[in-house]
């Protein structure tokens, strides 16, 4: 059965061939933050003054920044953090939200009252602020990044988790595993979790787009990944002082967060009409 489900979403997925282009460019983009060392030709760090503000060429593919340090090495090692905090950022959430869901959509009542008026009240504060409300309190760094963006994203998540369990726990098999005894935690984790992990996957994707995009803003205003370690936003906000001089110290890595972005939000929609029946007929 799983198989035969496995052939239906792949027959409709490969017909979105935005989305298939979207995974090919996520697969490539995922190699050449692996192989980034391998593929840089010079240490990202290296400073050379002489050299500072060299134009795209030969020599420097993507020009020098202003200590002279080649942005191709540097744009190549960012994106191994870029996609670092996207991805463990995005477990976080994920963890929290389908924990949250799976709690209020199981057992409903009280319980399921109380634990959305939680996720209403995060609704009310906006994102982007309050992620920048708390790294300012706790200090810019890499953790504290990706666990300021996990936890303050998690809410869409648990509201999709909730619906889906509100609609299984009525099941047959459900009330089967029930009549037999079986315990509340192994009826979540065995019987209905795997079945509603569908709309999880796609929220998941999408996600990882935002939570890129929210590092990108971070360095972009001085709060997301510190020098010298090289990220998209930290190049991005260097090169704002030279926009007119050095244009490709914005152009490139704005690129690059542009085509990263748009590749998992073209998966992510993919994801979405090959796993929801309702959808697959406009293709």
């Amino acid at each position: 059965m799983e198989k035969e489900q496995s052939k239906v979403f792949w027959r409709y997925f490969k017909k979105n061939w935005l989305a298939v282009g979207g995974l090919i460019m996520v697969i490539v983009i995922f190699l050449i933050a692996i192989f980034a060392t391998v593929l840089s030709p010079y240490d990202p760090g290296k400073t050379e003054v002489s050299l500072k503000l060299k134009p795209p060429s030969l020599r420097h593919y993507l020009g020098t920044d202003q200590l002279g340090r080649d942005v191709f090495s540097r744009m190549l090692h960012g994106s191994r953090i870029s996609l670092t905090v996207g991805f463990i950022a995005v477990g976080i959430s994920i963890l929290i939200g389908v924990l949250l869901g799976a709690t209020a959509g199981y057992y409903g009542s009280w319980v399921d009252s109380l634990l959305m008026r939680f996720v209403d009240t995060m609704l009310c504060f906006p994102s982007f602020f309050l992620i920048l409300t708390v790294v300012a309190l706790m200090g810019p760094s890499l953790i504290n990044i990706m666990i300021v963006i996990g936890i303050t994203s998690w809410m869409g998540t648990a509201r999709f988790v909730r619906a889906e369990f509100l609609s299984l726990r009525e099941r047959d098999f459900v009330q089967a595993a029930r009549s037999l005894g079986v315990k509340d935690l192994r009826i979540i984790l065995r019987h209905i979790l795997p079945n509603a992990l569908a709309p999880v996957f796609v929220t998941a994707t999408l996600s990882v787009a935002s939570a890129i995009l929210v590092e990108a803003g971070l360095s972009f205003l001085g709060f997301g990944v510190q020098p010298p370690a090289p990220s998209w936003g930290n190049i991005l906000t260097e090169g704002r002082t030279y926009i007119f001089d050095a244009w490709w110290l914005t152009a490139f890595p704005g690129l690059a967060i542009l085509i990263t972005v748009l590749c998992f939000n073209l998966v992510g929609e993919g994801l979405r009409d090959a796993l929801d029946p309702r959808l697959r007929g406009r293709r």
